[in-house]
């Protein structure tokens, strides 16, 4: 099962220079709750920048796969080099942490999408690629401060 989780603005930007444009710890937590323990799949830019937040703390995650076309030594994850292949092989339980390639590359083989749905504006450079939600059933929702906790199934 493939699942995605990323949170976006109203104008579908999802990042700013490699980081998050907004700090909400709601959402930290709810990623954090989420993807926690669990087996991630990430493009190399993400990992570099996760790195840099977790300094030398190990990422929470289990397994750890990133996607990267050039030749690359994980000390902690493991080198995917043909997404696409890489997904649509893929067995177990997966979520897909970012960034916009990775999403744009994994999302028509997702089951499941976590989006916090941010109400608010923010600057950035990064926007999600724009696709049709109504291709996706919301099953769950929850609003908490500004945000929309929403949960779609294939």
């Amino acid at each position: 099962m493939i699942k995605s989780i990323w949170a976006m603005d109203v104008n579908w930007l999802i990042g700013k220079d490699n980081e998050l444009p907004w700090h909400y710890k709601e959402d930290l937590a709810f990623f954090k709750e989420k993807t926690q323990g669990k087996t991630v799949l990430m493009g190399d830019a993400t990992y570099r920048s996760l790195k840099s937040y977790y300094k030398t703390k190990p990422l929470p995650y289990g397994k750890i796969y990133v996607a990267n076309l050039v030749d690359e030594v994980y000390p902690d994850a493991t080198l995917v080099k043909d997404v696409v292949d890489f997904v649509k092989n893929f067995k177990d339980e997966l979520w897909i942490i970012g960034g916009k390639m990775i999403y744009q590359l994994t999302l028509p083989y997702a089951d499941i999408l976590y989006i916090t749905h941010v109400l608010n504006f923010h600057e950035g450079n990064v926007y999600f690629t724009k696709f049709n939600l109504s291709d996706y059933k919301l099953v769950e929702k929850r609003m908490s401060n500004g945000l929309i906790f929403a949960t779609y199934k294939k």
